[in-house]
């Protein structure tokens, strides 16, 4: 066994021989996989193994198609077979709100040139004679759909592992890994130790106890997950060829064909939690017992489609361990607070995503950064705040609603609250609906006298979407107070201070005390990595503000750079609390409560202080997201509530109130300001964003400035675009395809919203540069369905920024 590697792989199942795999093809052939036992033990041997390409987040579902192809070449290229049958997937709608997505999802599909389309009943069943299919609305096929053998495609993983120089050691056991101070690890092991520049935690089942041994609590719990094989049915083995599978998820199971019967599997409401404490070190290729009771309502439904289950016997009954996220997601990606750390934990649809997972972990590790954005997939999605108890609530949520849509801006309940500040009970007493991000609990919007404070979910305009559209024309009109205390904050102190911000970001930082600058942080590929505003509070003193939910993810690039000698960089996000008090009444609203001189002489946009509001100390930023008039207050956290109360009491004799985060979503976007994860991510360029004005490559190094340098003569590929859409009952939300009107693809929304004030519905996205310009019609694919649209030569909003300024 080697000494010393490159990279160590924990983990002999499917995801870890990918990822290995990956890194050997990519050009990291001094590389090692250890698996405690045989290869595919834990949860890949088990598995049902269906693939499929389709899924709502337009990049997994790219990855999930280089997925699928890439089985085939695994098969040439080492002659290892994979055991694939692609006869074809069966996706029904019974109901409304199910095509709304199956047509999304095949608009999507018509944009990436990929194989998934609408087919008629007798067509439908002509591929499936076993399917009754009254009741359904809409049937969609994927052709390639289908399912592969599990032990063949890990095999085949391997071998194209061994035959590029990696070396594979079943039955090694990691027993430790040990932190080095250049950043490197050892990782021991009763074989011996290996000191290796990166450690991948693939372990699977084991992903907990491996992180344990770096230190590191992994949000994961294991479930029990049963399907079964029927006996051989009649009507198949005279059938002649193999069956498409069914994806019936308003029924939720899922069935194909297995042998000359078929497979059927469910994720039932009484679900079943399994070692919850560790899993056991030596479990392996064991099952649990039969439990086919637990899933007898989704076999009801199962037989009533498929009348031909309820008369076969039962061959055989897998009832296996599955190791789950809080959100069923990968905890994927480098951990922020260690070195070269990565984890691949969590995987539930492996055998769709694996070849996917294991190009990005190579890239990842190899060049720095992935080559798309999966800020969805981020282990750094989630923080501290995600315990024992949080995780174990959704995954309960996620197992038992397995098949359940996730609606568009739906917030689920289960393990809230985690995190609350200390206005949150006020904020409940006013009437506030809340939502969760990064753990903590914000409002969504408020709900008046008699109305419903719970709401509604669905792909069309819901029961928030007039008190939203109240919100918003509030601010607009008088004024408006905004709870932003989940913007992510950071102080950076020292001599050293102003240098250290110039090595991290793009931008040139204030040299003027009470001056603040917009600037970007580039990333590997020269892309956007995040926005950020920093603002000079005293010769030694700055305060940064960027995305709240993105601050673990930060943590990555704030690392990169040293800091000085004598400078101090720290979070203040959960000490300090702020509000955002806009609108054209805003000046008038906050001069009841300060004597500071607020008008436009003194206090001018992009300009800051420290002053006395209510009697509070804030610093105050004349800033804000909604494009109008208007002051960011920060407060330590225990003047929150009182800072709060002396907003609402001065706005409501203005004629002011509350406002939540989906008016603040509406009017940024009636402004056309982007927003991290959404019209800002690393996929993008600043030249892309219109963000290259603030890259200043005459100011000396910063991080990553080489990768700006190297793209930024190249025209734009994509160009960031507003659009006004001709849309009664439904909003775009993000991810829907934009089609020219001969239905050539240019590209998709990035953030949608209806514009209260201006009264459209609007999209910011991204289109192909060079495909169309300001007045050109076009369509956007709501609900699947052509919308007409047209490119805005400016926001609808106050497009010369007047109110902004004055």
């Amino acid at each position: 066994m080697r000494t010393h590697a490159q990279a160590v792989v924990i983990g002999g199942g499917l995801i870890g021989c990918s990822i290995l795999y990956h890194l050997a093809k990519f050009g990291w052939t001094d590389v090692v996989l250890l698996e405690r036992s045989e290869l595919t033990s834990g949860s890949t041997w088990h598995a049902a193994a269906n693939i499929h390409g389709l899924h709502d987040s337009t990049n997994i579902s790219r990855l999930q198609h280089y997925t699928m192809a890439l089985y085939k070449e695994l098969e040439a290229e080492t002659g290892q077979g994979c055991g694939i049958f692609q006869p074809g997937s069966l996706y029904l709608a019974q109901t409304e709100a199910r095509e709304h997505q199956l047509r999304l999802q095949e608009a999507k599909a018509r944009r990436y040139k990929m194989n998934f389309y609408e087919v008629a009943r007798d067509e439908a069943e002509r591929l499936h004679p076993l399917v009754d299919f009254d009741g359904i609305r809409c049937i969609m096929y994927e052709p390639e759909g289908g399912n592969v053998d599990p032990s063949g495609v890990t095999a085949a993983y391997a071998a194209g592992a061994r035959q590029r120089g990696a070396e594979i050691h079943r039955f090694t056991p990691v027993t430790a890994t040990e932190a080095q101070a250049d950043g490197s690890w050892i990782v021991r092991t009763p074989k011996g130790d290996i000191h290796t520049q990166w450690v991948i935690n693939a372990a699977g089942l084991w992903g907990r106890e491996v992180a344990a041994m770096a230190g590191l609590q992994l949000p994961l719990i294991p479930t029990e997950h049963q399907y079964f094989v029927t006996e051989t049915i009649p009507e198949i083995a005279a059938m002649g060829r193999r069956l498409p599978s069914v994806a019936d998820r308003d029924g939720e199971y899922y069935l194909r064909q297995e042998g000359l019967g078929l497979l059927i599997g469910a994720y039932e409401r009484k679900m079943k939690f399994w070692a919850e404490d560790g899993t056991p070190l030596d479990f392996g290729h064991e099952l649990f017992p039969d439990d086919l009771d637990r899933i007898e309502e989704n076999m009801l439904r199962a037989i009533a489609r498929v009348p031909a289950v309820g008369t076969a016997g039962v061959k055989k009954v897998i009832n296996g361990p599955m190791i789950w996220s809080p959100d069923s997601a990968v905890l994927f990606g480098p951990v922020p607070e260690l070195s070269n750390y990565f984890c691949c934990n969590g995987i539930i649809p492996g055998f769709s995503q694996s070849g996917g997972m294991g190009k990005l972990a190579a890239e990842w590790m190899i060049e720095g950064e992935p080559s798309l954005d999966m800020f969805a997939w981020d282990m750094a999605r989630f923080g501290h705040w995600a315990g024992k108890a949080f995780t174990k609530a959704r995954v309960h949520d996620q197992y038992s609603h397995r098949f359940k849509i996730h609606f568009p801006n739906e917030e689920r309940a289960a393990g809230r609250p985690v995190r609350t500040r200390p206005a949150y009970e006020m904020q409940k007493r006013i009437g506030a609906v809340f939502g969760l991000n990064f753990g903590w609990e914000h409002p969504l919007w408020f709900a008046a006298e008699g109305e419903p404070r719970e709401e509604t979910i669905g792909f069309t305009r819901q029961n928030w979407w007039g008190p939203v559209g109240r919100e918003a024309r509030m601010l607009r009109e008088r004024a408006g107070i905004i709870d932003i205390s989940n913007f992510a904050k950071y102080e950076v102190k020292g001599t050293g201070a102003e240098a250290w911000l110039n090595a991290l970001f793009a931008n040139r930082m204030p040299k003027k005390i009470g001056r603040s600058c917009l600037t970007p942080l580039i990333g590997k590929r020269g892309g956007i990595a995040g926005d950020f505003t920093v603002t000079r509070l005293a010769d030694d003193e700055f305060m940064v503000i960027g995305s709240g939910m993105a601050e673990r993810f930060h943590q990555r690039f704030f690392k990169a750079v040293p800091l000085p000698e004598g400078t101090t960089f720290r979070s203040r996000t959960e000490d300090l609390c702020g509000f955002n008090v806009a609108g054209p009444g805003s000046r008038d609203l906050l001069q009841r409560l300060t004597n500071e001189d607020l008008s436009n002489e003194a206090f001018p946009f992009m300009q800051s202080r420290r002053i006395t509001v209510a009697g509070i100390d804030v610093v105050a930023l004349r800033v804000s997201f909604t494009g109008d008039l208007g002051w960011e207050l920060h407060c330590k956290a225990t003047d929150q509530v009182a800072l709060y109360g002396a907003l609402l009491k001065a706005g409501n004799e203005v004629g002011a109130g509350p406002v939540g985060s989906r008016a603040l979503m509406s009017l940024r976007v009636e402004k056309g300001y982007g927003s991290w994860s959404r019209e800002y991510s690393p996929e993008y360029w600043p030249q892309e964003v219109k963000f290259d004005g603030l890259v200043k490559l005459d100011k000396g190094e910063f991080l990553n400035r080489d990768a700006y340098a190297a793209i930024a003569e190249k025209p734009a590929r994509d160009e960031l675009i507003m659009l006004s859409i001709d849309a009664r009952d439904a909003d775009a939300t993000g991810g829907e395809p934009i089609f020219l009107t001969d239905g050539t693809p240019i590209g998709q929304v990035s953030s949608g919203a209806y514009g209260y004030f201006v009264e459209q519905s609007l999209a910011l996205g991204y289109v192909k540069a060079g495909s169309a310009r300001a007045g050109d019609k076009v369509s956007v694919a709501i609900l699947g369905r052509p919308h007409e649209a047209i490119l805005l030569p400016h926001p609808p909003f106050d497009p010369e920024g007047k109110r902004l300024r004055s």
